[in-house]
């Protein structure tokens, strides 16, 4: 094991960062876990859940089922910004030396959390888990996940671990430097990586959703994959023009080819279908690499428009 540099920041309290959006099936399930695992651990003295506008029971049934008890908070946005704001503005409220994110749907289990606290209390400033096999989720899903991680290792100018979610551990240093980057877009598992300090992985087996259904539909997966590829590199701009090169010198080389047939008078293909193949193929390049470019303009736009993150509405405390 690489030797991890003694570090005087105090390690001694955890919070949890938990997102919810309609998650009213899974709470009453959700705040008996935690209420037992809070028993075994009294470092924990915060838990901070970030209701992503559900429309649901979700922030009653919170309220309901922690009134009273110490440490439990609920921020709530004006509409739904997505699971990784949410993330986001439940790092920004955390006073904890250190805080743990993960889902509400309990497929991120809490025992786990166990091992990370031992980890983090050895020096490590990251903890992230490494899903090792993934219960309950249907085959597009892991072929999907699969790919994104495999596909964003060989993009991107970033080493990020393979098949590692949001589930992770960071320290009080993380989260202050976390803070302070300000990404309208944040890809968090992405910006974690790229922040560096002393990292460690673990596996774990990733169980099924303890109730309802996921969150995550296939075009949201998507969104997130295209902004944490283009939060991280320019290697898609780089290759558009290698294959923009490239597409010219093939389409030069078939247009020589058919003028060489039809001058020759021999049963090969057509000057016009050639020039209408080539119109396509083209036609085809250019929508598909505009919109690459308009995903890095998106962003630019998105930034200088000044608009806040996330709006939240409400701020609520258990013990008041």
């Amino acid at each position: 094991m690489t030797p991890v540099p003694l570090d005087p920041a105090p390690r001694h309290t955890l919070a949890l960062v938990i997102p919810v959006f309609n998650e009213e099936a899974v709470v009453p399930l959700l705040l008996a876990e935690i209420a037992a695992f809070r028993a075994m651990r009294p470092d924990i003295t915060q838990v901070v859940f970030v209701d992503d506008g559900s429309e649901d029971a979700t922030v009653r049934l919170l309220q309901e089922g922690t009134a009273g008890q110490s440490g439990y908070w609920i921020v709530g946005f004006s509409r739904n910004f997505g699971h990784q704001l949410a993330i986001t503005a439940g790092l920004g409220v955390v006073d904890a030396d250190a805080a743990v994110i993960l889902d509400a749907d309990l497929q991120d289990p809490l025992h786990v959390v166990d091992e990370m606290v031992v980890r983090w209390r050895e020096g490590y400033d990251v903890v992230y888990a490494i899903r090792s096999r993934r219960d309950g989720e249907p085959a597009y899903k892991r072929l999907a996940a699969a790919t994104f991680y495999r596909l964003f290792r060989w993009i991107a100018d970033l080493d990020m671990p393979l098949d590692t979610g949001d589930f992770r551990l960071v320290s009080r240093k993380v989260i202050d430097v976390y803070n302070k980057i300000g990404e309208q877009q944040p890809f968090v598992r992405g910006i974690v990586s790229w922040v560096g300090f002393n990292q460690i992985g673990i596996p774990y087996v990733r169980a099924a959703r303890a109730a309802g259904s996921s969150k995550y539909t296939l075009g949201k997966l998507m969104k997130l994959a295209l902004s944490g590829l283009t939060s991280f590199s320019d290697k898609p701009l780089r290759i558009s023009i290698r294959l923009g090169i490239g597409v010219a010198v093939l389409a030069v080389l078939g247009l020589l080819l058919a003028f060489g047939l039809a001058l020759a008078g021999g049963g090969g293909i057509t000057l016009s279908a050639a020039l209408i193949f080539v119109g396509f193929f083209f036609g085809g390049v250019q929508f598909l690499f505009l919109g690459v470019v308009g995903i890095y303009l998106l962003r630019v736009y998105e930034a200088v428009k000044g608009r806040p993150r996330y709006i939240v509405d409400s701020h609520w405390r258990s013990d008041g």
